[in-house]
């Protein structure tokens, strides 16, 4: 039996194992890097072991290092978690010959699923459907296709090729970058990606949850999953579920995992790959099933028989998104920093089975965590469980609005506008569902008035702030001036660039006047600032309170409350509206260094993966020069313009941080 278990992983698939180890009374360990010493994970573990791999990301995937922590530390077990060393069978086979319970697919399967045409080829003499496969280009006749790698993980080095001029050169493209054999399949359109979570002992037993729809994705990554599909009735379920047995017991796989199909409008499915881990989106099936599948999961990995005769019923439904540390408006550009505030309302449990509808939270931050570039950017994924579909989505939508999320971007508002769609709500998704919809980037607080008057509530914020720290004349009310044309004001930089905000009080403390107006950054100094605009187009607005963190207005007649949390010189305001970040600008600020012409600086932290160019070469516009590694994602720097390297600072394996120079080029 396990005693003492460690996890392989970090952040919350970490947290979350160690809440049913607590349950049924396994003591736990957890390893970290030094960019992790102070994360959630490793204070709730009865035991914790330092990492010295390297880079935060490189720690993880040191199996030799992870084997040595759970023999310091005594554990008889260990989970890989969900990452890339749930998929390894030299990890795997290195835990049993060490001697210690694996808690996975056996080391032998893991071989055979390394290879994903091998294990559709495999699948395919099953009869389970699959698309045909093709690993000479030059066989391709029918298009758009799919290039994928044969080792791929998690859609990194996947790309639709459209025409056969293209297909060799991408080929090789794709090969060099994610350094194995890749294939390609016909790439289908206004499809459906659906999954089967299924836990095999080594018994013969082998049982399908239900089916999860995973369609709404970026970068081939899903971010929204939900079970059950609203596309998919009881016989097409029966059927998916069937095959999904048929695909486990080719392969003779044992342990959690999930049966991965393609989906189109007329029913038809076809097997996609069988991935080798406990989801992360595990949470829903556990909402709808009632069952614990990590304590399942280790039920197996002890030897045990599954304790259901077959699959159970669906409890309503449930759907969970990926809260993740990144900008959707930004071509889902990475973010990282500190996390100063991370507060979900209204959750009914954390990291297990809920007893009954509401929200659960599975997170890996808290109040103060830093989010870096290394791991994946998922912060936390929130669920909601409801009797209906539609109750569930409004739940959700609902929540996430009125989450407080400060410090770093995120793709909340994304989500939120997702959740509130009327395509989603219909049920009409497909694996292109964000690529035909942008209205759903858009972020929560665009209309005009509803950002001008937040940036109010942080000015008046922001004054009773200094007013409850002054030293002298403290009683006075914020902006009470002797001369009542006296007006305060205040310049942000928000999401349309820089705006002043002013306001004048009257003698009773009154709101008597206020504006928020756009101004040039270039005259931030000029001595016009400060003066009430001739025509005041703004709502009617009565203060109601005015605190440091809470401002109530009447506007129009109508009261709103704004939470306003200030860290340095930001202002995070949330309102029912949405909630945006006002930087508060020097009205007198330090000219900043320019950039030598031709500079290309780094736009986000990460790591220097390739460099394709060297000092000297002439190179056209938009030639790829590197390549940016951050949050398991590959960004691409491209050259503006022709021109020759006259300087190339970095070098592969080299850590950036944004703004740092990349290499300058010398126009022709």
């Amino acid at each position: 039996m396990i005693r003492r278990l460690l996890v392989a992983d970090r952040g919350e698939i970490a947290r979350r194992v160690f809440a049913t180890c607590r349950l049924v009374g396994i003591e736990t360990v957890a390893v970290y890097s030094d960019a992790d010493s102070d994360a959630p994970h490793v204070s709730e573990a009865d035991y914790a072991v330092r990492l010295d791999g390297g880079t935060p990301a490189a720690a993880y995937l040191r199996g030799d290092l992870i084997i040595t922590a759970a023999q310091r530390t005594g554990a008889n077990a260990i989970h890989p978690g969900n990452g890339l060393l749930a998929e390894d069978p030299d990890f795997a086979a290195a835990v049993v010959e060490a001697g210690m319970i694996w808690v996975g697919a056996p080391a032998k399967t893991l071989g055979v699923l390394r290879s994903k045409s091998e294990t559709k080829s495999i699948v395919a003499a099953a009869r389970v459907p699959v698309l045909p496969t093709f690993t000479d280009p030059a066989k391709v006749s029918d298009f758009p296709v799919l290039i994928k790698p044969d080792a791929g993980i998690g859609g990194a080095g996947m790309r639709v090729v459209r025409d056969a001029s293209t297909l060799a050169e991408a080929v090789a493209s794709t090969r060099r970058e994610v350094g194995c054999d890749v294939y390609c399949e016909p790439y289908l359109e206004n499809v459906r990606h659906i999954e089967i979570p299924i836990l095999a002992d080594e018994h013969g037993s082998i049982v399908p949850f239900g089916e999860r729809e995973c369609s709404v994705q970026r970068h081939y990554q899903q971010i929204i999953e939900e079970t059950p599909s609203p596309a998919v009735d009881p016989g097409l379920r029966e059927e998916l579920c069937r095959a999904a047995i048929v695909a486990v017991r080719a392969i003779e796989y044992v342990g959690a995992g999930a049966v991965e199909f393609l989906l189109d409008s007329e029913g038809d499915f076809w097997f996609l790959e069988l991935t080798p881990t406990l989801q992360a989106e595990h949470a829903v099936t556990e909402c709808v099933s009632g069952y614990d599948l990590v304590r399942l999961q280790l039920l197996v990995a002890e030897g045990g028989v599954l304790p259901m005769p077959g699959p159970p019923p669906i409890r309503g439904h449930a759907i969970e998104v990926r809260i993740c540390a990144e900008d959707p408006a930004y071509a889902w550009l990475p973010a990282s920093g500190t996390l100063h505030r991370f507060a979900v309302p209204d959750v009914a449990g954390v990291f297990r089975p809920l007893p009954q509808p509401g929200l659960r939270l599975d997170a890996g931050v808290v109040d103060g965590s830093m989010v870096g570039v290394h791991p994946d950017p998922t912060l936390a994924k929130l669920i909601a469980w409801a009797p209906t579909r539609q109750e569930a989505a409004r739940m959700l939508a609902s929540a996430l609005t009125r989450t407080q999320l400060h410090g770093v971007a995120t793709n909340r508002d994304l989500l939120v506008r997702v959740l509130r769609h009327h395509s989603f709500r219909a049920g009409e998704l497909d694996t292109n569902f964000l690529d035909r919809r942008p209205e759903v980037f858009a972020p929560l607080l665009s209309a005009v008035d509803a950002v001008r008057i937040s940036c109010l509530a942080a000015a008046l914020a922001g004054a009773a702030g200094r007013r409850a720290a002054a030293a002298v004349l403290g009683s006075l009310p914020s902006g009470w001036r002797n001369v009542p044309s006296g007006s305060q004001t205040s310049v942000y930089d928000g999401p349309a660039g820089p705006v002043e905000v002013g306001y004048r009080m009257n003698r009773h403390g009154e709101l008597a006047a206020w504006w928020v107006r756009a101004v040039d950054p270039e005259e931030l100094d000029l001595a016009g600032l400060g003066q009430a605009p001739v025509s005041d187009d703004h709502p009617r607005t009565r203060v109601v309170q005015a605190d440091n963190e809470r401002v109530v207005l009447d506007v129009n007649g109508i009261r709103l409350t704004f939470n306003v949390h200030r860290v340095g010189v930001v202002s995070y305001v949330d309102s029912p509206e949405g909630s945006v970040a006002l930087r508060e600008l020097s009205r007198f600020p330090l000219p900043a260094p320019e950039a030598a012409e031709g500079s290309l600086i780094a736009p986000l932290p990460g790591a220097v993966r390739r460099v394709l160019v060297v000092p000297g070469q002439r190179v056209r516009a938009g030639e790829l020069l590197l390549t940016l590694e951050a949050m398991k994602l590959e960004h691409p720097v491209h050259a503006p313009s022709a021109g020759v390297v006259a300087s190339l600072p970095v070098h592969p394996g080299a850590e950036v941080d944004t703004g740092e120079l990349l290499a300058v080029l010398d126009p022709e």
